[in-house]
């Protein structure tokens, strides 16, 4: 919860917890980096279930190793799971589990909800499970009420917040949960929310929630409005975020009882770990001291985190909605520091007007910005500084001075010195040393109290204090004394009096309730030291099939997202219908078309993909419109609607990828069924299906892949003057829309309720050739997704999907006529094994 007034560490009470810096370490060297830099923790991955699998990694044999040395030092380790669980692997992540346990670890970062819930249960079985439960961004939790559907069966120790939510949500957040929140502070900022991209998975198999992400935000795409190409000039990389740089947010977010200040970055260098730990230690002691971050943090220091890796930088979402400011659509790579403009130039030199305090010197690496494609741009290292020109040099720097104009932007890419010194900063392993803060308290005839609320630990003195008659105890006497820490692991921060005016302590006393501190401190912070027992297998539940459904009729469901969609998908042998409308206020509209359209077909309405704070009034919207249903598509929706009359049914974006997440989704939000994850594919829906009872289940047997789902909107960025909904114009409401990727596949856009982009893929995707097996599974459920299709399409798609349920159509006679009809023809996507 929320502290009620401002928060430093002098002000904590006896068991608060000090804020905690978390650090990335994609290697030794990043860990040893983030280290000697301040990292309170540091989050890494293994080789198998990680979201970042480019990454150098650490193995299962060298963990033990990197645990003793994080614990020597007072650092704990926080080993990321963060990607979905498939059927198969259950037995193996749970073994994971079983070996990071022995190995030490302190937590572990989890986005499957199956393997949250088992190792919940875990936990609470045997009390030789250790590990630390923390709920990872790719979980999604937007909003307090989806904090509180996953508190109810998960024991969660940490949860990470979406990095789209704005200060005044997180303290949303904080004020109506007691689970500890951790939150993104600095790096790179993915377009699309975690958890909810389906974009390299959708186009490349690759799947970002599996640590596979192509990264395919930071390609250039060309803008398409109404059938016709938009130029943008140097405006190509259109879903591009800038980096993340919240130092001066700091204050603010500890005020608000954060517990977890995280720096994204386990693909970055050692430098680059080095330079964000050191700052953002600053910056979180000043907030904790109350100090001006400015007072501790240097221009040298952001100096520093422009040069290790920068695409430039903003406060991301935490100061609110402003499109164009976060996502201005000029690069998509690192760019380090802006230097200036160029003013003239000649073969082998630059004259620039500098328009930052950035330092120039022989070796620096630059590049040319001429508003170019990226991948042509020119750049080089300069031999020698003239005042305010720049000499290059000749063969080595490869630049065609015929191209290089005035006007024309610098960018400094490179500064051999600063990476030289934070070598030395990474290199360099002093003696652990946590600082921490101590509070003095008491006056005559009372003992010395000195507390440190880090470890909320206190000690008091063996006399009481006296009144001095003519040396009063000093704050720097305090100072002084106390912090004569050497050797003991600690060094002191900064040390508040409070004791009551004229009084006094004899110096060997003082010394006496040191001592007495280090050992509480100490005894709170080390390790236990005895080798973890080994906690007893967890076996998963078996989940027998509720009733034998092999002869149930087929049901096709279609979700329809115009309102001329809905005769026709009705009319067509549509046992069930979804609405998913941008404006949700024509839910009601719709709900009396379905009825209007006969055959007594049950009706329900989606929900947004994201629920933020004080966004439940679009659920009491949907109730308001009275249908059969809803169809859930996040956590928060699950909790508001669970006791709900209405129906309810889990939709794709839960990530329901095994079993155990299917069960545990289905029982706490009280779930006639879920739609398997987009995630898997045709052998992976197999595995669940043998796995779970196939009436659990909906599949979506026919779509145009929701890729992208996005807090930016590239409306309101690049098709208005605006800033946000506020003042856009609402051009979603007026021009067609489509993205160009550069292989020249052209993807529709839509904005949805709370103007959030979806990017959907433009060809269509089929599961008719896997119809018949899953079938034979048990499986009887299917769905249908339209996009902008006419009526008449419609017709044909739906009817067409009919008669493959009831046996009248073909699969192959289906493909046939889908890649007649589709512009793009068909694919399998996603479904096809790899």
């Amino acid at each position: 919860m929320i502290p009620e007034d401002d928060t430093t560490l002098s002000s904590l009470r006896p068991g608060d917890v000090r804020p905690e810096l978390l650090a990335p370490a994609g290697d030794m060297d990043c860990a040893r980096a983030a280290v000697a830099n301040g990292a309170d923790a540091i989050y890494f991955g293994l080789d198998r279930f990680n979201a970042r699998l480019r990454a150098n990694n650490f193995t299962l044999d060298s963990l033990p190793e990197l645990m003793r040395f994080l614990h020597a030092h007072g650092v704990k380790g926080y080993v990321t799971m963060n990607t979905l669980i498939f059927t198969s692997e259950l037995p193996d992540a749970l073994a994971y589990l079983g070996y990071l346990n022995a190995a030490g670890a302190d937590g572990v970062i989890v986005q499957d909800m199956g393997l949250a819930r088992c190792l919940t249960e875990w936990s609470r079985r045997d009390p030789a499970m250790k590990l630390e439960l923390h709920a990872s961004t790719q979980m999604t939790l937007t909003s307090p009420e989806g904090l509180e559907f996953a508190s109810r069966f998960l024991d969660l120790k940490q949860a990470v917040l979406a990095r789209e939510l704005s200060l005044k949500e997180i303290e949303q957040c904080a004020r109506h949960t007691n689970i500890p929140l951790e939150v993104f502070v600095h790096g790179a900022l993915c377009v699309a929310y975690s958890g909810q991209c389906l974009t390299s998975e959708s186009l490349g198999q690759r799947s970002a929630n599996r640590g596979e992400c192509a990264q395919a935000c930071r390609m250039p795409y060309a803008l398409i409005v109404d059938g016709r190409h938009v130029p943008l000039g140097e405006k190509r990389y259109l879903l591009s975020p800038q980096d993340l740089c919240a130092l001066d947010r700091i204050p603010e977010l500890v005020r608000m009882g954060v517990r977890s200040y995280k720096i994204e970055g386990r693909l970055k260098s050692p430098e680059y770990v080095a330079a964000a730990t050191a700052a953002y230690r600053k910056a979180l002691d000043a907030a904790c001291a109350g100090i001006p971050v400015d007072r501790m943090v240097t221009a040298r220091d952001r100096y520093a985190l422009q040069m290790v890796f920068s695409r430039g930088f903003s406060t991301g979402w935490l100061d609110g909605t402003d499109h164009p400011r976060l996502t201005h659509g000029r690069h998509g790579k690192k760019r380090g520091a802006y230097a200036g403009v160029i003013t003239a130039c000649g073969q082998g030199w630059l004259e620039i007007r500098q328009e930052a305090d950035i330092p120039l010197a022989p070796g620096d690496g630059f590049v040319i910005d001429a508003g170019e494609n990226r991948d042509e741009e020119q750049g080089g290292r300069i031999w020698k500084v003239q005042r305010n020109r720049l000499f290059f040099h000749g063969k080595a720097s490869h630049i065609d001075w015929n191209r290089v104009m005035p006007g024309q932007k610098l960018w400094k890419t490179d500064d051999p010195a600063l990476n030289a010194e934070l070598k030395k900063m990474r290199e360099h392993m002093p003696e652990a040393e946590t600082p921490i803060h101590l509070v003095c308290t008491g006056a005559a005839g009372e003992p010395l109290t000195v507390f440190c609320p880090e470890y909320g630990c206190s000690v008091q003195s063996s006399q009481p204090l006296q009144r001095a008659e003519n040396r009063p105890l000093t704050s720097e006497t305090l100072e002084r004394q106390l912090g004569r820490l050497g050797g003991t692991g600690f060094r002191l921060f900064s040390c508040e009096n409070r004791l009551e005016d004229g009084v006094m302590i004899p110096l060997s006393t003082l010394n006496q309730t040191r001592r007495a501190l280090v050992e509480r401190l100490q005894a709170a912070q080390a390790p236990s030291g005895e080798t973890r027992r080994a906690p007893a297998p967890y076996s998963i539940p078996v989940m027998a099939a509720e009733q034998d459904v092999r002869e149930t009729r087929g049901k096709l469901s279609v979700l329809c997202r115009r309102m001329d969609q809905i005769p026709a998908a009705v009319n067509s042998g549509a046992d069930a219908v979804y609405l998913d409308f941008e404006d949700i206020r024509d839910y009601a509209a719709g709900v009396r078309a379905v009825k209007e359209a006969g055959n007594r077909v049950p009706v329900f309405l989606a929900t947004p993909r994201i629920q933020k704070p004080s966004e439940t009034g679009y659920f009491k919207v949907m109730e308001r419109a009275e249908p059969d249903g809803v169809l859930i598509r996040n956590l928060g929706a699950a909790e508001h609607f669970r006791h709900s009359p209405l129906l309810r049914i889990g939709d794709f974006s839960l990530n329901a990828a095994n079993p155990c997440s299917s069960a545990i989704l289905k029982e706490q939000g009280n779930l006639e069924y879920l739609t398997i994850s987009y995630d898997l594919n045709a052998t992976q829906v197999t595995d669940l299906l043998h796995a779970a009872p196939p009436e659990w289940f909906e599949l979506t047997i026919h779509q145009h892949m929701p890729m992208f789902h996005m807090e930016h909107c590239v409306f309101c960025t690049f098709l208005s003057d605006g800033t946000s909904y506020k003042n856009c114009g609402r051009p979603c409401e007026q021009y067609r829309v489509q993205l160009r990727d550069r292989v020249g596949h052209v993807h529709p856009l839509l904005a949805d309720a709370g103007c959030r982009n979806t990017l959907f893929n433009g060809r269509a995707q089929t599961g008719a050739g896997f119809f018949r097996e899953f079938r034979q599974l048990g499986l009887f459920r299917f769905r249908v997704e339209l996009l902008d299709d006419s009526p008449a399409k419609t017709r044909r798609l739906v009817s067409r999907y009919r008669g493959l349920l009831d046996g009248s159509c073909s699969a192959a006679r289906l493909v046939r006529e889908l890649d007649v009809a589709e512009q793009l023809g068909t694919t399998e996507g996603t479904l096809r094994p790899k």
